[in-house]
């Protein structure tokens, strides 16, 4: 009996064709009864029918992941503004080309961050060259949030050592798309931030967290407040650049006032070098 899962098929596909060579003519979609429901925009953008958009968000990425053997991931989180170290200097040499002293600051600042994108590059790097020896099941493979700064620098370390990656990215305002170094058959696009934050942790063993911003720390606090409760399995959770989370976050003062127990904060490691963050990872697991 022949497979219905072949969306090659042209049963299923020439319904999506018609809609977008109609959008493509200018032309608008308006309500109609007769069109195939699945193929009816206006109808999968309902509120009503959200709860199936949830659902498809869950299965693509967990079918195309499962499908290429992608089971255990390292997790990297961290922020998108940071550059790479080449590109630091020269966004610095041209701002004092231009003499524009605010310019100039901010091109010192990517300069002073650009090494946590070549420490999160070098620390992918480790994990895929360790799991390019292992059998298929045993891999970790790195995944991101699929867009520039630091999770370009851990898509990139992955991909220059010849490693499938993943980047889970998203639609945003300013329109940001998955940087260039994910593996193609591995790039993700979402629409729900909650869906999204799923899929960090199905197939997460490990997480390690770079300096960033509100969306770092919104990552960081679902997983600590999941494995503090068990509704996660505990993992290596890492925070890279110990200094910028100390000044940040006074976790101890959270034990001082009784918000959590001192015990909740043995759930964490700090480090600032690419080679502890993967051996504490490895401790972790005996590897």
């Amino acid at each position: 009996m022949d497979a219905n899962t072949n969306l090659r098929e042209s049963r299923l596909a020439d319904a999506w064709a018609e809609l977008h060579n109609f959008a493509v003519a200018g032309n608008p979609l308006h309500a109609d009864a007769y069109r195939l429901a699945f193929a009816d925009p206006e109808f999968m953008l309902r509120r009503e029918t959200r709860g199936i958009r949830f659902q498809l968000e869950l299965l693509k990425p967990d079918l195309g992941q499962t499908a290429q053997g992608i089971e255990n991931t390292v997790v990297v989180y961290g922020s998108a503004r940071f550059v790479a170290p080449e590109d630091a200097r020269q966004q610095l040499a041209d701002a004092q080309a231009s003499g524009d002293a605010e310019r100039i600051a901010r091109a010192e600042r990517a300069v002073k961050n650009a090494h946590y994108y070549a420490q999160a590059c070098t620390f992918a790097r480790l994990v895929a060259e360790y799991s390019e020896s292992r059998p298929l099941p045993e891999r970790m493979y790195i995944c991101t949030g699929g867009g520039p700064g630091i999770m370009e620098a851990a898509n990139r370390g992955a991909h220059e050592a010849g490693a499938l990656n993943v980047g889970l990215n998203i639609t945003l305002p300013h329109e940001q798309s998955g940087n260039r170094y994910i593996s193609p058959s591995l790039c993700y696009k979402f629409h729900y931030f909650a869906l999204r934050k799923m899929h960090f942790m199905m197939r997460a063993k490990a997480l390690v967290v770079f300096p960033g911003g509100f969306g770092t720390l919104d990552e960081l606090f679902e997983v600590l407040t999941l494995v503090q409760t068990g509704k996660a399995k505990p993992v290596p959770i890492v925070l890279f650049g110990t200094a910028f989370w100390k000044r940040l976050i006074n976790f101890e003062a959270l034990v001082e006032e009784g918000t959590v127990s001192p015990e909740n904060l043995k759930l964490f490691h700090y480090t600032d070098d690419p080679a502890e963050a993967w051996s504490l990872i490895r401790t972790f697991y005996e590897l």
